[in-house]
């Protein structure tokens, strides 16, 4: 006799503590999961007051938690969600978010919205490369002023180096996976950053603007 048998449905367990536990909330990482399944998780942080991001959102997956949460906001670009809508009060020091090129862009706009909606005014600078290095140098003042410095670079991923040795605080730096074949899709970018001959540079994986973006907001917090 054939048992029938059958996949069991529970999908999540969601961290509702974790702000209480570490003072920053849980973010849900969208890839891999069906748009039934986000609905249903976006169901559940309704009913929990507190920042929640979604992370990696496709547009099918966005309409999906949006069945929940209507007045999420959603930044296509970024692919990220965020419920509230609106990012609370701003506190601590000043986020710069960088860029190399514009074609960064999708990634450093993933760490800018983090940053934000973890409380931290964060600012957003693109395209200044070391191509042109006058760029860079057209945006000391701004540089200067922030407690926390992220860059985001594909190709041969030099700005990081480039702006730490320019400013005092820290620089997160996020390899992308822009660039020509021999890039690797990022690899070869992170090699440089790893590489870095500039102090206080550290290095969050490919691609991960979130990841950039949460750090640099809890190094921000931090009192001068």
């Amino acid at each position: 006799m054939t048992v029938p048998w059958s996949i069991p449905s529970v999908f999540s367990e969601l961290d509702h503590d974790r702000t209480a536990r570490r003072g920053y909330p849980e973010a849900i990482f969208c890839p891999g999961k069906t748009a039934e399944q986000l609905a249903a998780i976006a169901a559940e942080v309704r009913e929990h007051p507190g920042v929640v991001l979604f992370t990696r959102a496709e547009p099918e997956q966005a309409r999906a938690i949006r069945r929940a949460l209507p007045e999420a906001r959603y930044e296509p670009a970024a692919r990220m969600l965020a419920w509230p809508p609106d990012p609370p009060a701003t506190s601590g020091g000043r986020v710069v978010v960088a860029t190399a090129g514009t074609t960064d862009l999708p990634v450093a706009q993933e760490a800018w919205m983090t940053a934000r909606h973890l409380g931290r005014h964060c600012d957003l600078v693109a395209d200044i490369g070391v191509a042109g290095l006058h760029r860079v140098l057209g945006r000391l003042e701004l540089l200067r002023s922030a407690r926390v410095v992220v860059v985001a670079a594909g190709m041969d991923g030099a700005l990081p180096s480039v702006v730490a040795g320019l400013i005092s605080a820290p620089v997160i730096a996020v390899p992308t996976s822009v660039g020509y074949g021999a890039a690797f899709g990022g690899v070869a970018p992170l090699l440089t950053m790893l590489n870095s001959c500039a102090p206080g540079v550290s290095v969050v994986n490919i691609d991960n603007g979130y990841g950039a973006g949460h750090i640099a907001a809890q190094i921000a917090s931090a009192p001068a």
